[in-house]
């Protein structure tokens, strides 16, 4: 791999577009354009990985000469995973769901080499603790806040912080679903240093 590649973020996701911008990096984005959907049985964590490379393996089609940049979240609550809500309805219910209890973020992560097909591959876990939430605060949250783009139905980099008793996670930034800290030596690997040589 050489730092001459161009780099490319398979994500229309502003939230991963704002977090890869703090590496101070040029890339592209272009959207993957994939299948989502969870295959029979399968676990959290294998979703995640799987689709973290076939989002990279999508956009390395449009992008052949170029390093690639994957990446998938789910939440789960024992075992469940907890989709992005959509609407007010459902982020009631995941937001009550989660109340007092620990929800588990999978994110997968994966650099692809589009020249070469080389996939590095992970999946970085990310907990968070939630307060006991009652249904007026659930509300006033959401009608501040509207996050039903977002898995577990809140934003963490914003007023969703109130929602959490503890985070539990080797990088804050997984948990919006870019695990930076593990990205930068996968990059530094492929000749990218984001504090320089």
């Amino acid at each position: 791999m050489s730092s001459s590649l161009p780099l490319v973020l398979a994500s229309t996701s502003p939230y991963r577009r704002a977090l890869l911008e703090k590496l101070g990096l040029d890339f592209l984005t272009d959207s993957p354009r994939i299948d989502e959907s969870r295959r029979p049985n399968e676990p959290p964590q294998v979703l995640v990985l799987r689709l973290a490379e076939a989002k990279a393996r999508a956009v390395a089609e449009r992008h052949p000469n170029a390093l690639i940049i994957g990446s998938d979240q789910v939440a789960c609550i024992d075992e469940e995973i907890l989709g992005k809500p959509g609407d007010r309805t459902r982020a009631i219910a995941q937001l009550e769901r989660a109340s007092g209890r620990c929800v588990l973020f999978q994110t997968g992560l994966c650099l692809l080499d589009a020249r070469t097909g080389q996939a590095h591959t992970l999946v970085e876990p990310f907990h968070v603790h939630f307060r006991a939430l009652s249904r007026r605060r659930i509300e006033g949250y959401l009608d501040r806040e509207q996050p039903y783009d977002c898995a577990g139905s809140f934003k963490s980099e914003g007023l969703g912080i109130a929602l959490f008793e503890r985070l539990e996670g080797e990088d804050p930034n997984t948990l919006v679903g870019l695990p930076l800290i593990r990205l930068i030596p996968l990059l530094e690997a492929a000749g990218i240093h984001p504090l320089g040589d």
